[in-house]
């Protein structure tokens, strides 16, 4: 099972549209990801509420297509920071 970059872009743009998107193709397979999001969206959100947005927004995806994702979500303010 595998899923293509430019798929995972588009789901998680929809869900977050002033997103930006850095998404890592970890072992060339296509199945396991690392991603970094940064959104407004975040905004209030621990990590775990973050990072459930993130997989609502792939919705059956994860488990099935993609194997492995790696999350890190920031708002715009505490990426500046980083």
């Amino acid at each position: 099972m595998a899923i293509e970059a430019e798929k995972l872009k588009t789901l998680l743009e929809r869900a977050f549209p002033d997103a930006i998107l850095e998404l890592d193709d970890m072992l060339g397979d296509a199945d396991h990801y690392g991603l970094t999001i940064t959104s407004s969206v975040f905004k209030g959100l621990n990590r775990v509420k973050r990072h459930q947005a993130v997989y609502k927004a792939l919705g059956s995806l994860m488990g099935n297509e993609l194997h492995a994702l790696s999350i890190r979500a920031y708002t715009p303010q505490e990426k500046e920071q980083k």
